[in-house]
């Protein structure tokens, strides 16, 4: 790690090249920020099947508003979609990490320095402030597919925000969040932009055959997550 940066307790945001006295994502006061270093050495990343090809990786302990990074194995190389807050470098290496958007940013700085990882993400994400200290190899506007992997840009929560489907698995980070038995979108966004983005999934989702979506803090059966987002998510809080 050849420069200054700082990892966020609360929300697990990295800092990169500065040490300011808020998070600029979550924050939170600046009692709360750990070194790169002192992260590595607390925090690991654990890897757990989803299925053949797919793989969730978590840090362990749960580092602050945790998220999960997804490993793909196209067969051709293998890809993350976003990426874990925490540096280990005992992963496997990943040749390419793609974003859903730009809230979980993660530590892929670092993991692009150790693996020559390429890092792609929807060009009206990039622009944001808080990309700024992060290094992107790529960014796209269109709608792609890269290995077998499926992109699919919908705005909404975020500009850019982009949902991915492989094979038989969708990966929809936080755009909706499980609630009880039912589902909501995600309230961190423009109301009206969010609502009509989920009409979009739905209309790129008919007719598909899936069996399993990962979201930000889960994996679930497809037909039971599908069920939910039919009935029709509320835009409200948690």
């Amino acid at each position: 790690m050849k420069r200054e940066q700082y990892v966020c307790l609360v929300c697990g945001f990295n800092m990169i090249g500065f040490h300011p006295d808020d998070c600029p994502f979550c924050g939170a006061a600046k009692k709360h920020f750990i070194t790169a270093e002192e992260c590595s050495a607390r925090y690991r990343v654990v890897a757990a099947p989803v299925n053949g090809k797919v793989t969730r990786l978590n840090s362990y302990p749960a580092l602050g508003i945790e998220h999960a990074a997804y490993r793909i194995e196209t067969g051709s190389g293998a890809c993350w979609i976003d990426s874990p807050s925490s540096f280990d470098a005992s992963l496997q290496r990943v040749d390419t990490i793609f974003f859903t958007h730009h809230h979980f940013l993660g530590a892929s700085n670092l993991y692009r320095e150790l693996f020559g990882a390429e890092v792609r993400i929807h060009h009206e994400d990039s622009v944001h402030e808080i990309c700024r200290p992060f290094t992107f190899d790529g960014t796209f506007e269109e709608n792609f597919v890269h290995q077998g992997i499926e992109a699919f840009h919908v705005d909404g929560h975020t500009p850019g925000f982009t949902f991915y489907i492989f094979e038989e698995t969708l990966f929809i980070c936080d755009y909706v969040f499980l609630a009880g038995d039912g589902m909501k979108y995600n309230p961190f966004g423009p109301a009206g932009r969010t609502v009509a983005g989920g009409r979009r999934i739905r209309e790129i989702l008919d007719g598909r055959k899936l069996s399993t979506v990962c979201g930000y803090n889960y994996v679930i059966g497809y037909d039971d997550w599908k069920r939910r987002f039919d009935a029709g998510p509320l835009f409200s809080g948690y």
